[in-house]
């Protein structure tokens, strides 16, 4: 679900990314509460994002305009979106850099270099115990994404997707404009729904070869019996008492 800026620049803990990005816009932040747990499992999301191919999204219209995206792409020399990143060389718009890995503080460097990405153009930036950085260049936008691992009441964290842009001129700002509702409308929302049943089938099938019981996974992993609204597997698994085992 998409939230205020003004949330995920005034939370109650300073991201690090805002140290890297003082002449970056902000352009979207989306919380997925889904995508829950202790502070250990941040390590979990970010193999879920890295992993993610919008290419092959089981909706429909989100793999349309990922096939559009690329086409255009290829037609405008814009560059493409599905594959991993090749380096474009470009400047990032008003510098005359051409990475933000020159901007790292040292206790940042390095932290990411075991981070692949499988399908998408992006290159870590760092890793840290709850945030994520990674970067994208082509012909239209230097861009950001962001995940943070932000707290929640009870000591739990949920996840949390920031955008940071810089257009690359009229070209650049124009397109941002141009798919923009698109972003709002049918991806970002297909990417929530798509990442929350993947993590749901990896939290279940991990619980289930450890056979832990309901209390555990509520304590330790987030879930919470009372309010379990879960689909497919575990719509059977939230019928048992909490008192239960998974079998």
């Amino acid at each position: 679900m998409r939230v205020s800026r003004a949330e995920h620049l005034n939370l109650n803990r300073a991201w690090r990314i805002h140290e890297l990005l003082p002449d970056f816009t902000l352009e979207d932040v989306w919380a997925q509460p889904e995508i829950s747990g202790p502070a250990a499992d941040f390590e979990r999301v970010v193999r879920l994002a890295t992993a993610s191919n919008p290419a092959t999204s089981p909706h429909r219209p989100t793999r349309f305009l990922w096939q559009v995206r690329d086409l255009l792409g290829r037609w405008f020399d814009l560059g493409g979106i599905s594959a991993p990143h090749e380096p474009a060389g470009l400047a990032i718009p008003g510098t005359a850099e051409r990475t933000l890995a020159g901007r790292l503080p040292s206790d940042l460097i390095g932290t990411a270099d075991g981070v692949r990405f499988e399908h998408l153009p992006f290159v870590p930036l760092y890793l840290t115990a709850d945030e994520f950085a990674a970067e994208i260049s082509n012909k239209t936008v230097h861009g950001v994404m962001h995940l943070g691992w932000a707290p929640r009441a009870g000591g739990s964290f949920h996840a949390q997707m920031a955008v940071y842009v810089k257009p690359r001129g009229l070209l650049g700002e124009a397109y941002l404009a141009f798919i923009r509702p698109f972003r709002y409308l049918v991806v970002y929302p297909a990417l929530e729904r798509q990442s929350a049943r993947t993590w749901r089938r990896d939290l279940l099938a991990e619980a289930t070869s450890m056979n832990v019981s309901d209390d555990r996974a509520e304590s330790d992993l987030g879930w919470r019996p009372a309010h379990r609204t879960y689909r497919e597997g575990f719509a059977a698994w939230a019928n048992k008492s909490t008192a239960g085992r998974v079998k």
